[in-house]
């Protein structure tokens, strides 16, 4: 097994990033308050570079490649957000990216992803394997495999969210009692647990998945790494992975209380809910924390909670449908 990362690792990633990542805020609302009987706070990583919270651990996987490695480039698979985490990442340490995006990607990620310079490849989601590709194409020039999560410093760039919610609900005197985060691998979850848990040790760590696609779910209630029969079909783009990566399965199977699932109606609500209410543009597979919430998936009534808004890149059209 490869080494984990730990708390301290996530303390070391908010070092490495704290000069390029901005520190987004918590969000509150006195109606969603209201509607769970709980002080919720929204970590808004839709407001984070690039729109989502992938920046975090691409830029602190990146920098950490030796100077004289730097000039061989970097390649990534990715539909979206950690496409664009790593190309931007890549365009400001000067390292060439090149980017695996599935077809069906929203125009939008991939137009942002060739934008800060990477060179976009497209494939088939159902058909090939990214996985493959990536490794050849790697191995044909030479270049470093940045995978999505299960990468020691991939899953500690990411819990600097995570570190940065117990920070600022400490400085307002309060605690979590519960945290609701989206799941796809795993690796935000695995980075925000280990950040919680380090200072917040009795809060519960949720992860919360679109029907269909319940694989940590249903791999915590097994015990063990469980797959998604689907390989797309959701409007929750970024969090199709087939199954909970092996590297943050082994953080989070202690660390997490266990899993929440919701609908792609609840999804859209949520997108609704948080623009109305909150002024935040976010895109469904982000709103699956507030979804649990807004739905009822899980009583809170009475507690403190934060829950990750993962991104907010979300095609224009689709956003105008939900929210009008």
């Amino acid at each position: 097994m490869a080494t984990l990362p730990t708390a301290a690792d996530v303390a070391d990633a908010a070092r490495m990033i704290a000069s390029v990542a901005r520190r987004t805020p918590l969000v509150s609302s006195p109606e969603l308050d209201a509607l769970t009987g709980a002080r919720v706070f929204l970590k808004a990583e839709s407001l984070q570079r690039t729109g989502s919270f992938k920046f975090r651990g691409a830029y602190n996987r990146l920098a950490r490649i030796p100077e004289d490695r730097k000039a061989i480039g970097v390649v990534a698979m990715s539909s979206g957000n950690h496409a664009q985490g790593v190309a931007t990442a890549a365009q400001l340490l000067g390292i060439r990216a090149t980017i695996l995006m599935p077809k069906d990607s929203p125009q939008l990620k991939r137009d942002r992803t060739a934008a800060a310079g990477a060179e976009v490849v497209l494939f088939d989601r159902e058909k090939d394997d990214r996985v493959a590709m990536a490794n050849a194409l790697a191995a044909e020039r030479g270049a470093i495999v940045v995978p999505p999560y299960d990468d020691f410093y991939i899953m500690a760039g990411q819990g600097t969210a995570g570190r940065e919610i117990v920070d600022d609900l400490t400085a307002q005197g309060l605690s979590p009692d519960t945290v609701l985060v989206c799941c796809s691998g795993g690796g935000l979850l695995a980075g925000v647990a280990l950040a919680v848990h380090e200072r917040a040790p009795k809060a519960k760590v949720y992860s919360v998945e679109p029907e269909g696609f319940d694989d940590h779910a249903r791999s915590f209630e097994a015990g063990e790494r469980l797959g998604n029969t689907k390989l797309s079909g959701s409007l929750c783009d970024g969090l199709l992975a087939q199954m909970p990566g092996e590297l943050t399965f082994a953080i989070n199977k202690p660390h997490v209380a266990g899993g929440l699932v919701v609908s792609e109606d609840e999804v859209k609500r949520a997108v609704a809910f948080a623009f109305r209410e909150l002024k935040l543009v976010v895109e469904p597979s982000g709103a699956v924390p507030l979804a649990a919430l807004l739905a009822g998936r899980i009583d809170v009534k009475g507690q403190v909670v934060a829950a990750v808004i993962s991104g907010g890149n979300v095609d224009p059209a689709v956003f105008a449908k939900m929210v009008g």
